[in-house]
């Protein structure tokens, strides 16, 4: 369908005053008949030109462009230059676009889009400052990453993983091989394990014991042996073998005096091994030398301890008890929840403490070797110090022991290491040998993670994201020059899922695994996360700056216009610290006309209410990004090809309903103004609304039905279609 076409000639290069006009010479003379149709557009003048501002003087036709398209200066920039007053970029100016992966901003489009349109005489208005979608998630999320600890990365800790104390051991039963000239064999005292010799063998390897076994290796993994030593005479060639049969991993020679010392043996296990031992072969040493002790360590970077919870139940918020107890008739009925958390009375004592046993934590996981810590908060009265309790599973008490407590609360720790892999892990409170009350207030689990980065605090996240928000803002209105005097401050905050005990809808926040998004309000809180941004648009842009809250289906007619009444919550929100002033709101109208009419007529019930309760709010209201598709009786989207005129037309006077009940219920001193969202209908392969019919002009630039019901609209007039 061909209609009024906007120039003379695609492609040039045109002046505002001449774009839109209608020029006989594109109509060749073999059109079809039906285009007749709309040669009433002909007499249509720029959209512009219908806004009445002596009626509504603040009031601002606005339009969506494409800044590429915008800057060639070609047909797009002759269009928005004669038709309207405002024109907001989809993209340039949001921050995905500006700010790379290593957090370099370039404001080269932005500067260039501004100032191009200022020139030719539009206001722009600023898309976006803050928002979760089409942001620089990768640089972003850097910024969050782990703080390295300041360490010498040479420097090395000694971890204990082996240790034979043979001053302790009581006798000698290891593995050995002892020549019957020379010896029956080393002997165990207070001093430690004796080697005594008379003589020495051709072969010293044909004398040789165990002084370690039972060591398992990590491979690739840092080892330092030590083994304290004496003996008379001195020697420096006693021989050792680290390694199981048939793998030696280190074999070498230390040396020993009169004097008990240590000796270091580094090693790198070359491979995973079990079952390590270390052997002393002396049969070329005559004399008596003593074993004292054998230590082996693993050599680690130095890494700190992290606690990471993995459990967490507080008492005060649990609404009853309801987990395992066994409690003896005369002692109590079990514990009482309430606002101060898990109590428990007795009046007498039970003959085994373990008598009286309860759950204050079930259903933890563990894992083998790993090192946990149980923190639990509790007072009581009497004051006690013999509060027992059981860390793990039936039949598989992982941690016992007992706790004090006073009648102030304060937080008892416990750390401990797991034995096995276990799975439905409680933690019991035994105290039937208490006489009196005590409560419990909360239980926490954590786990020890060792790592060379310890996370950030949520206070220093923060903190570097605010830097980072200031960063980004203050580039933005530095590049505008001050000339971009009114923002979507934030974009899309409300969520429409999760309600609030207000009833209200909750902020939008992250889902695990969506790496394509950031939401600030994850780090900066809910209410500074708007607070700061509205902060920093009013310290770095000009004096007279308007800020917005932009949203859609604020026109929702499924919830009862919920999300706007939800937006309009939030924002009394953001503003009650008495400094946060946002001045207008921002709705996003991607919209559909409905072949079915009991739908068209609650969808417009949900705008006109929309529209009453945005007057209602004081605020600026600005229709920010008007856009219309069309869905037949059967509720399927009609794709632009296969539209027909009545549904064009339908379209047109449900565009012209929206424009007149906006200038009908929003005062004029809350009127921003209508900014249409697509110039043009979508392409096939557009990344929004593809195929469908958004445009006021088709996709060749030409004027369809509904920029004459977008034009009345402006006007104040009805539209009759085809006048």
């Amino acid at each position: 369908m061909k209609k009024t076409i906007i120039i003379s000639a695609l492609g040039a290069m045109f002046m505002a005053s001449c774009a839109d006009e209608f020029n006989t010479n594109n109509y060749p003379v073999d059109r079809p008949a039906r285009l007749a149709e709309y040669a009433y557009l002909n007499d249509y003048q720029p959209l512009k030109s219908y806004v009445d501002h002596n009626k509504n003087a603040n009031f601002k036709l606005g339009v969506g462009t494409t800044a590429s398209n915008y800057l060639k200066k070609q047909l797009e920039y002759a269009l928005v230059n004669s038709n309207f007053e405002e024109t907001e970029p989809g993209n340039c100016m949001k921050m995905g676009s500006v700010v790379n992966d290593r957090g370099e901003m370039n404001f080269g489009t932005v500067s260039e889009y501004v100032n191009a349109a200022t020139d030719a005489g539009l206001s722009v208005y600023g898309h976006t400052l803050a928002w979760h979608a089409q942001q620089p998630v990768k640089w972003l999320t850097s910024l969050l990453k782990d703080k390295e600890l300041d360490i010498d990365p040479d420097a090395k800790i000694e971890v204990e993983v082996y240790k034979q104390d043979w001053t302790k051991a009581g006798g000698y039963s290891m593995w050995g091989q002892f020549p019957e000239a020379i010896t029956t064999g080393p002997v165990v005292d207070g001093k430690g394990l004796t080697m005594t010799t008379s003589g020495t063998i051709p072969n010293f390897w044909e004398l040789q014991y165990m002084v370690a076994d039972g060591i398992s290796l990590e491979e690739g993994a840092e080892y330092l042996l030590r083994i304290e030593l004496s003996g008379t005479p001195k020697s420096d060639n006693l021989h050792f073998v680290i390694g199981a049969w048939g793998n030696d991993i280190k074999t070498g020679v230390i040396d020993f005096n009169e004097n008990l010392e240590t000796r270091d043996i580094k090693f790198t296990a070359s491979a995973a091994v079990g079952g390590v031992h270390m052997l002393v072969q002396s049969g070329d040493y005559a004399g008596s030398y003593t074993i004292k002790g054998v230590t082996l360590y693993k050599l680690e970077t130095p890494a700190m301890e992290v606690e990471q919870e993995i459990y967490y139940q507080d008492w005060t918020k649990a609404g009853g008890y309801s987990m395992w107890g066994q409690f003896p008739a005369g002692v109590t009925s079990g514990p009482v929840v309430d606002n101060n958390g898990l109590t428990l009375t007795s009046t007498g004592t039970t003959s085994g403490f373990w008598e009286l046993q309860y759950m204050v934590a079930d259903g933890l996981q563990f894992k083998e070797g790993v090192d946990y810590v149980l923190k639990i908060n509790v007072k009581g009265n009497p004051a006690s110090d013999n509060l027992h309790y059981v860390v793990g599973a039936w039949g598989n008490d992982v941690k016992t022991g007992v706790l004090d407590f006073k009648d102030e609360w304060a937080t008892k720790t416990v750390r401990f290491t797991s034995t096995g892999d276990l799975n439905g892990v409680h933690i019991l409170l035994q105290s039937g040998d208490y006489v009196g009350t005590y409560t419990v207030k909360d239980v926490q689990v954590c786990e020890i993670v060792k790592m060379n980065s310890i996370p950030l605090t949520p206070e220093q996240k923060k903190d570097t994201l605010t830097w980072a928000m200031d960063k980004w803002i203050s580039g933005m209105m530095e590049a505008c020059d001050g000339k971009v005097k009114a923002w979507d401050v934030v974009n899309e905050a409300i969520g429409q899922g999760e309600k609030l005990t207000d009833g209200f809808y909750a902020l939008q926040h992250g889902k695990e695994g969506d790496t394509e998004n950031f939401f600030w309000q994850d780090y900066l809180g809910d209410l500074d996360y708007v607070r700061s941004a509205v902060a920093m648009a009013r310290f770095y842009g000009p004096e007279d700056i308007k800020l917005f809250i932009n949203d859609y289906n604020l026109e929702s007619d499924w919830d009862d216009n919920l999300k706007v009444k939800s937006l309009i919550n939030w924002i009394g929100k953001w503003e009650s610290d008495g400094i946060t002033k946002i001045d207008g709101i921002g709705s996003q109208m991607h919209i559909s006309c409905y072949a079915d009419k009991a739908v068209q007529e609650r969808k417009k019930a949900a705008i006109e209410n929309m529209l009453k309760l945005l007057a209602a709010s004081g605020k600026l209201v600005r229709i920010s990004e008007l856009d219309m598709g069309y869905v037949d009786a059967n509720g399927k989207d009609v794709i632009t090809a296969e539209m027909t005129e009545d549904q064009h037309k339908e379209m047109a006077a449900l565009y012209n309903w929206i424009i007149q009940k906006y200038f009908e219920i929003i005062p004029v001193s809350q009127q921003w103004g209508i900014c249409q969202w697509c110039i043009t209908d979508a392409p096939a392969d557009s990344g929004w609304r593809k195929n469908q019919p958004v445009g006021l002009w088709d996709s060749e630039y030409y004027r369809k039905h509904v920029y004459a019901g977008f034009a009345t609209g402006l006007a104040g007039k009805p539209y009759e279609p085809g006048k």
